[in-house]
């Protein structure tokens, strides 16, 4: 790749600059399904779980999926002229749009922008009981994320956790949830997203040696563990000082142990 310093961003479909024409359906759809990345030094991290993610989505949602090297091109594209570092978001809809049972060839939008690194931290986060749809699908159109953050911040929290119905934490609003019980990473049992930096930091914590075990965790069992964060295609460990009522340590080694295992995962080209 180049060295010379690039600073545009992208806005394409299926490899060609989008027009207004093109977007405007977009404007005013809420079907469709997406992956987040950030691109280092024109590379990514864990491209075979964003790949898989968009794959599954597609064939969940409109039944079939764009071929993967077909992806691959589109993203590749979508980097030629933009800056080594930035952020990257890959939404896959159909054209026919939604409310309707048509059933077209699925089209890939990639969007660029500045890179992001998320919040330091610790945050408080308020415990809000809620449910998403198609939880094990990245999709777009969820309202309830923004309005729940909106409402938190007016209660002075920084962000929102979800309970499920049996009062089990499941994720946040746009975040993973992980916990340390001393000896342990905790991840909570519950329908959530399985976001693709959770996967990156469970693959390389295997690799390291680290145990991991799965818990329902509600908020009575909070005060029995020893950390908490959230995590998302920004950073894989943002510390957390409270859910709800109830406080966490900031445990900073569990924080700097989730950050060494994200690291270990190698970037690729696409």
């Amino acid at each position: 790749m180049s060295t010379e310093t690039r600073t545009s961003f992208a806005v394409q479909r299926n490899g060609r600059p989008m027009t207004a024409g093109d977007l405007a359906p977009l404007a005013f759809a809420g079907y469709a399904h997406f992956t987040a990345m950030q691109v280092r030094d024109g590379r990514i991290r864990a491209l075979d779980l964003h790949l898989e993610r968009l794959r599954n989505a597609s064939v969940e949602m409109f039944g079939r999926a764009l071929p993967d090297e077909h992806v691959r091109t589109y993203l590749r594209t979508a980097l030629e002229d933009g800056p080594a570092d930035l952020s990257l978001t890959a939404t896959v809809y159909s054209s026919a749009g939604e409310f309707t049972a048509a059933d077209r060839e699925p089209q890939l939008l990639v969007r660029t922008g500045p890179p992001a690194s998320g919040p330091a931290g610790p945050l408080s986060l308020a415990a809000v009981e809620h449910e998403r749809m198609l939880p094990a699908v990245k999709h777009v159109g969820e309202v309830a994320k923004t309005y729940h953050l909106r409402r938190a911040v007016r209660q002075g929290f920084d962000d929102a956790a979800f309970l499920d119905r049996r009062g089990r934490l499941s994720e946040a609003t746009i975040w993973n949830l992980a916990f340390w019980d001393g000896t342990a990473v905790v991840w909570p049992v519950a329908e959530k997203l399985g976001g693709i930096t959770m996967a990156v930091v469970r693959r390389q914590l295997d690799r390291l040696g680290v145990r991991q075990r799965e818990q329902e965790i509600t908020l009575t069992d909070l005060p029995a563990l020893t950390g908490a964060v959230v995590m998302n295609s920004w950073t894989p460990g943002v510390p957390v000082r409270r859910i709800g009522t109830v406080p966490l340590p900031e445990a900073g080694p569990f924080v700097a142990l989730l950050h060494k295992a994200y690291q270990a995962e190698p970037l690729s080209y696409p």
